[in-house]
């Protein structure tokens, strides 16, 4: 195994079954760089940001180490109205299993090897899966318009919404409304 803060000798916790040791540091995100490049505009962890982890081992019975504790990163997207910058802190509870009978494809536990189980897919796992998938600046964006791109949440910028030709014959039957 590596010298990777992600890595941890679990060998004195295997020796008796209910054991614990609580495990905190904090080291940069996605280490062995198999993060894909996430989509343009979507949310991703600041690059070459570090989480913060915090957790506490337990054995149990059949060889096994449960994780449970908190993964924290920075996150930064653009909003999904307006463009802008938005971004914040992830703080996301986990609960998980390493087995020495896991396989690397196993979705009910990850993997506990030569007694040392490796945090990294882990805390990538929580983190991605907890990203926003549609962030926003605020919950009241305006958003740009569509006729002349102005944020219109800076100022109104005058613009009336231009109908969808596809739908102008259902307009004839729209209801006046009223003053």
């Amino acid at each position: 195994m590596g010298a990777s803060l992600y890595v941890i000798p679990v060998a004195t916790l295997l020796r008796q079954v209910g054991t614990s040791m609580d495990v905190a540091f904090s080291a940069t995100f996605d280490p062995d760089g198999e993060l894909a490049a996430p989509t343009p505009g979507a949310a991703e962890v600041v690059p070459g940001a570090d989480v913060e982890v915090a957790l506490t081992l337990t054995s149990y019975l059949g060889g096994g180490v449960a994780a449970t504790g908190t993964v924290r990163a920075p996150w930064r997207a653009s909003c999904r109205r307006c463009a802008s910058d938005v971004g914040g802190t992830l703080e996301v509870r986990v609960a998980e299993r390493f087995s020495p009978a896991a396989g690397p494809d196993d979705d009910e536990a990850y993997p506990l090897v030569a007694e040392h189980v490796d945090l990294a897919e882990l805390v990538r796992d929580a983190v991605v899966l907890e990203l926003p998938l549609a962030p926003l600046c605020r919950q009241d964006c305006a958003g740009l318009c569509p006729v002349c791109g102005a944020d219109r949440n800076d100022a109104d910028c005058g613009c009336r919404p231009v109908g969808d030709p596809r739908w102008a014959t259902l307009d004839a039957l729209r209801v006046p409304e009223e003053a």
